[in-house]
């Protein structure tokens, strides 16, 4: 079966940040993901912008560059890319002076499409870029401006941020963007849950025991140095990733797909975690640090020796134990966890029921596990669902786990789109269902500065643990103190 494509309408996207790693990677091939699959209506234009001094034509060369390194080869045979390549122009600006600015004005022109203004840079900038924006007169009905994390560190400065943006843009026009919501097993989540009458009966604390959510990475630093070691994992990857994905598992079903509809529903959960304070955090939370160790890959060095300034607290990984506070989670903790230069590269939520009530088999059938609901995000998007079966075969009643797998790889034949393909879309048309408001970002920080403060007051030291494994064994008495386990990725 060949999905819909849908044609937006003519847009103008300008890239602040135009010849970063960002755009590199991620913007500039997704757009062209989505000319190749027939979505752009003319005339739609790409206008990066940084300090760099480039011209359209370098610009052009360093966008082939990029589509040439990730984007496969097949899908950029015939006239595809010198298309993609036409669109584009560079603008240098300065967001700090404003000089620029004017030669951007004029490169955008009087015409009434819409604009896009994705501000791929470091967030100092955004409340100075959206400033320019306004006073050079770049801010139409039609513009949309697209910001990524970090929106901010802490709450203060969350809501410093959401002000200086808010007073340039209306927050209809404001997306704040997490590309874990535009990967496909995350929406998936949304269909299998309110579009089947199976799972939503028993979606609550009657029979659900315990969700666990992971999210882990086996690289390093690599270039993020700088940002990572001012943020760590809790500021980089709890108060956004991790927080949105626990929102869709634990909200109530929303009145509709409606950007509202949906985004107040994750607001009520937001506001109904329990706060961990001083007194719980060091029996809830666990901070650790990578120590040198190994991957894939080979031998690898510690987070300090890669920070190479000789002493950091920063940790490279959290767990948490987080309770929601409402009649459909009462009782049922929620298992966080995500780190670096982890064992294994996977996203994965877990959603696992409660024991049968008692079992009519004799001892010889073998234990009875527990029924697993697991959604993998990444690598290999799917969803699994663990049961009972008897093993085929004479001799009795002997009893199995096995998977109902749903590979999203073999179902689907047709390349997956990559999350920011979905997502810059989805800006184009208007639709903020999959993005974040200004209410929930602040929310969320009210969930996790207590945490930091927690950790400041005590001066909670970060712990060690080998590189290549599943971080501090206090992660692993977390979580097993309850009588639980971490689930093993296979």
């Amino acid at each position: 079966m060949t999905s819909q494509i849908i044609p937006v309408e003519p847009f103008d996207f300008i890239v602040f940040g135009g010849t970063g790693d960002l755009a590199e990677r991620k913007l500039l091939p997704s757009l062209y993901h989505r000319q190749h699959a027939g979505q752009f209506s003319e005339p739609t234009r790409i206008i990066g912008a940084s300090r760099s001094k480039m011209s359209d034509d370098e610009f052009r060369a360093f966008a082939r560059k990029a589509i040439a390194e990730h984007v496969k080869p097949e899908d950029t045979v015939g006239e595809q890319v010198e298309r993609f390549l036409a669109r584009l122009s560079y603008v240098s600006v300065d967001a700090k002076t404003g000089e620029g600015f004017s030669r951007l004005k004029k490169a955008i022109g009087s015409n009434e499409a819409i604009r896009v203004f994705y501000l791929a840079v470091a967030p100092a900038l955004f409340g100075d870029i959206a400033g320019n924006l306004q006073e050079h007169g770049l801010v139409s009905p039609n513009s949309r401006i697209v910001v990524e994390k970090p929106i901010g560190r802490d709450l203060e400065s969350a809501r410093a941020l959401n002000d200086q943006i808010g007073a340039v843009f209306d927050e209809q026009q404001i997306f704040r963007i997490d590309h874990y919501l535009g990967k496909e097993t995350v929406q998936n989540l949304m269909a299998l849950r309110f579009a089947n009458a199976l799972y939503e009966p028993l979606w609550n604390s009657a029979h659900i025991d315990h969700v666990q959510i992971t999210v882990a990475e086996t690289v390093g630093l690599e270039d993020r140095v700088t940002y990572y070691d001012k943020a760590g994992a809790l500021r980089d990857m709890v108060q956004n990733h991790i927080l949105q994905l626990l929102c869709l598992v634990a909200m109530e079903a929303p009145g509709s797909m409606e950007a509202d509809s949906v985004r107040d529903e994750k607001l009520k959960v937001l506001r109904s975690l329990k706060r961990v304070n001083g007194a719980e955090a060091p029996r809830s939370t666990v901070r650790g640090q990578y120590r040198a160790g190994a991957s894939s890959g080979g031998a690898v060095k510690g987070y300090i020796e890669e920070l190479g300034n000789g002493q950091s607290n920063t940790e490279t990984f959290v767990a948490i134990k987080a309770e929601i506070a409402n009649w459909r989670w009462a009782g049922v903790p929620f298992y966080l966890r995500t780190g670096k230069r982890l064992a294994s590269r996977v996203s994965e939520i877990v959603i696992e029921f409660k024991p049968i009530p008692h079992s009519i088999f004799d001892e010889n059938a073998g234990n009875i596990s527990a029924n697993q609901l697991v959604i993998r995000l990444q690598p290999d998007e799917g969803v699994k669902q663990w049961i009972m079966i008897k093993d085929p075969g004479p001799g009795g009643m002997r009893l199995r786990q096995i998977a109902l797998d749903m590979s999203f790889a073999e179902s689907f034949q047709e390349r997956n789109p990559d999350a920011y393909e979905r997502l810059i879309m989805d800006v184009v048309r208007g639709n903020q269902t999959l993005f974040m408001r200004r209410d929930e970002v602040e929310a969320a920080w009210k969930w996790i500065d207590p945490i930091l403060g927690a950790w400041e007051d005590s001066r909670q030291e970060a712990q060690g643990y080998t590189a290549g494994t599943w971080g501090p064994s206090a992660s692993i008495a977390l979580i097993e103190r309850d009588g639980r386990t971490w689930h093993e990725s296979d």
